[in-house]
C-alpha cells in the first residue's frame, strides 16, 4: 500500500496522518498534483518543506460550486500560494484560432474543464472572498508572464498586471524556489527579490528604477506599449537588472530585480528533494498525459540564451544557463530505475535547448555588461564557451549504465550551436528514429524578426544529419517545425516556404499557427504592428482569414476539392 505521508498532503485526512493541526502554506494549482521535479507545485512545495514549513497542495479545486475545496484545509499560518499550473490557462484552453480545446494534458484522463479561464485570477478572487485577511502569493508561468501590462490574445485587449485583477498581495516571477522561501521567512515582503507588488506609496520606489509608460498611456498609444516591452526585455536579459515600475491608476506595480542565477549546487539541491516521481495516489490507475510525456525524462539544466522572439523561456527561466552536476543527473536516473514500471528507456536527456548544457560566457565580466536578447543571433557571441565535452561525457556515461537500454534526447536542439563530435554522438546514439528541430521559416526577413538562424544553417545541419546517418547505417528522419502567421511574415514568404518544403519532399501533417502569448516580442509586434527595437511598422496577419490563408501554404500536396459545375 502506498504511504500517503511520502507525498505532500492534499486532504484533511492526510494532514491528520501527519499529526498536523495547522499548515503554513496551502498551494492551489490548476494542474493535477504530480510529485516530480518537472511540475512547479511539487518543486515549490518540496522546497518549502525542506526549509521546515508545513505545506499542503489543493490540485484543481472546484471553483463552480460551494467552494468547499477552498475551505477544506482551513486557513494557512503564513499564506496561500496560487498557480494556474505549468501553462498559461488561456493557452491551455484555446487554439491559435481561439477555438476551445477538447483536452487538458495536465488533468486525469486528459479531460478538459478542470480549471477556469484566467485561472490565477479566479482562484484568488475566491480566496479573497473567503479569507480576506490571508495573504496570497501568485506564481507560475501565467503570473510570471503577466506581471506588467500585457496583450491578452483571447480577449483581444491590453490587460494590466495580473496583480490588479487577482487582488494578490505578491507575485513571484520566474523559477520561484528562493523567493517563495524568502516570503515565508520575512514579513517585509516588498524587499524580497524576484517579486512584484502593488503600492500607493511612491516612497517605496527606488530612485534608479526604470519607469515604464503607465498602463493608461499604453492603452491609448500602442507605440508606448511597444517601447515598454523593449525596456522590460532589456532588463530581463541583464545579470544585474534594475527595478521596473509601472503606474496603474493611482498606484504602482513594482517589479523587484531577480535573484542571481542559481549555482549548480543550489540546483542540485532542488533535484535531490524527496520527489516520488509519480502522481499522487489519489490518481491511481488514471492516465495523466503530461506525466506520461515526461515520466522518464531528465532535465539537465535551466535557462536558454537563444532569445527566440516568440518564446517565453528566457523571460521566465532566464538567459543564463544553470546546469546540474553530472552526479545529480546520475542520481535521478538511478532513482527512476527503481520505479516499478521502469523499462530502461530515458525518453529525454535534455533541457529547454538540450545542447546548451554547461555553456556560459568565457569572461563573465563581459556578460555582466551585456543585455543582448540572444547569444546566438544575429551571430554567435565570441564570448560564448561552446564546450560540448561535458554533455558528451554525460551521454556516454548514461549509455554505459547497466540499467539503461536507451537514452534519447527528446528536447529541442539548436542546430546553429553544434560541433561534429556532439552531432555524431547525438545522432548515432540518442535519436529515437526522428529528430525534431525548429527552423520555423526559410525567409531570412522573417527569421531575423524571429531571432532564428538563416535557412542555409538548417540545410547544412540537414546534410550533416544525413551524412552521419549514412555512415552509421541508420535510417532516421529529421523533422522540421514551422510557424505561419508570425509578425513580418507575408503570403509571399509563405509561398517561398511552401516551395522549400516541396524541394525537401516534406509533407507536414501538423503545423503551428502563431499564437500570441503574454510578454513576448512576437506578441508585442502582433498587437502593436510595431517593431519595438526600430519603432517601424511591421506587417501582421491579424484576421482569422489571413491566418488561415498562411497556414494553408503548408498543405500544397493536398488536392483542393473540385467545386466546378459540370
Amino acid at each position: 500500500m502506498t504511504d500517503l505521508k511520502k507525498y505532500l498532503p492534499t486532504t484533511r485526512k492526510e494532514l491528520e496522518l501527519r499529526g498536523w493541526d495547522e499548515v503554513d502554506v496551502i498551494f492551489f494549482t490548476g494542474d493535477a498534483y504530480i510529485d516530480h521535479p518537472s511540475f512547479g507545485a511539487a518543486v515549490i512545495g518540496r522546497t518549502l518543506e525542506s526549509a521546515g514549513y508545513r505545506v499542503a497542495i489543493v490540485p484543481q479545486p472546484d471553483w463552480r460550486g460551494d467552494y468547499r475545496d477552498f475551505t477544506k484545509l482551513g486557513r494557512p499560518r503564513l499564506y496561500f500560494a496560487v498557480s494556474a499550473g505549468s501553462m498559461d490557462s488561456m493557452v491551455n484552453h484555446y487554439t491559435a484560432a481561439r477555438r476551445k480545446r477538447s483536452d487538458d494534458a495536465y488533468t486525469p484522463e486528459g479531460k478538459a474543464g478542470a480549471r477556469p479561464d484566467y485561472c490565477t485570477i479566479t482562484y484568488c478572487r475566491i480566496l479573497k472572498q473567503l479569507y480576506p485577511d490571508v495573504p496570497i502569493v501568485i506564481g507560475g508561468i501565467e503570473a510570471s508572464m503577466r506581471r506588467l501590462t500585457h496583450y491578452d490574445y483571447w480577449s483581444d485587449k491590453l490587460m494590466p498586471s495580473i496583480l490588479v485583477d487577482s487582488g494578490a498581495d505578491a507575485l513571484v516571477y520566474g523559477m520561484g524556489e528562493q523567493a517563495m522561501t524568502a516570503l515565508a521567512q520575512t514579513k517585509n515582503w516588498h524587499a524580497v527579490p524576484q517579486t512584484a507588488f502593488i503600492t500607493d506609496n511612491e516612497a517605496e520606489i527606488p530612485t534608479d528604477a526604470i519607469r515604464l509608460h503607465s498602463h493608461e498611456q499604453a492603452l491609448r498609444d500602442k507605440a508606448k506599449h511597444a517601447e515598454n516591452f523593449k525596456y522590460i526585455e532589456i532588463e530581463s536579459n541583464k545579470i544585474y537588472p534594475q527595478t521596473i515600475v509601472q503606474q496603474v491608476g493611482k498606484k504602482w506595480v513594482v517589479v523587484n530585480p531577480p535573484y542571481s542565477p542559481m549555482t549548480t549546487e543550489q540546483l542540485d539541491a532542488v533535484f535531490d528533494l524527496p520527489f516520488q516521481y509519480t502522481p499522487h495516489p489519489k490518481y491511481k490507475d488514471k492516465h495523466i498525459p503530461a506525466y506520461e510525456m515526461i515520466k522518464w525524462s531528465v532535465c539537465m539544466h535551466r535557462g536558454c540564451f537563444g532569445g527566440c522572439s516568440f518564446c517565453t523561456i528566457s523571460a521566465h527561466q532566464g538567459k543564463q544557463i544553470v546546469s546540474r552536476s553530472k552526479a545529480s543527473i546520475l542520481r535521478q536516473i538511478e532513482r527512476l530505475s527503481q520505479l516499478p514500471d521502469w523499462h530502461g528507456v530515458i525518453s529525454d536527456l535534455g533541457g529547454p535547448s538540450a545542447n546548451m548544457y554547461g555553456m556560459h560566457g568565457k569572461d563573465i565580466s563581459l556578460c555582466e555588461r551585456c543585455a543582448r536578447a540572444s547569444c546566438l543571433q544575429p551571430a554567435i557571441c565570441k564570448n560564448l564557451n561552446q564546450d560540448f565535452g561535458p554533455i558528451i561525457d554525460i551521454y556516454r556515461t548514461v549509455d554505459k549504465l547497466p540499467y539503461v537500454k536507451h537514452a534519447f534526447v527528446g528536447s529541442g536542439i539548436r542546430y546553429d550551436l553544434m560541433s561534429e563530435p556532439y552531432a555524431r554522438q547525438l545522432i548515432s546514439r540518442h535519436v529515437s528514429g526522428r529528430l525534431k528541430v525548429a527552423p520555423e521559416h526559410c525567409a531570412d526577413e522573417v527569421l531575423k524578426i524571429m531571432r532564428k538562424p538563416n535557412w542555409a544553417n538548417y540545410l547544412r545541419f540537414r546534410d550533416l544529419f544525413l551524412r552521419i546517418n549514412k555512415e552509421a547505417g541508420l535510417n532516421q528522419q529529421l523533422i522540421p517545425y514551422f510557424i505561419s502567421s508570425h509578425p513580418g511574415c507575408t503570403k509571399q514568404h509563405m509561398a517561398a516556404l511552401a516551395e522549400e518544403t516541396k524541394k525537401m519532399h516534406y509533407r507536414p501533417e501538423q503545423v503551428q499557427d502563431f499564437t500570441p502569448t503574454p510578454m513576448t516580442l512576437s506578441t508585442t509586434m502582433f498587437y502593436t504592428g510595431i517593431n519595438p527595437y526600430t519603432g517601424k511598422p511591421i506587417y501582421v496577419a491579424r484576421t482569422a482569414e489571413e491566418k488561415k490563408q498562411q497556414n494553408q501554404y503548408f498543405f500544397w500536396y493536398k488536392k483542393k476539392p473540385n467545386t466546378s459545375h459540370k
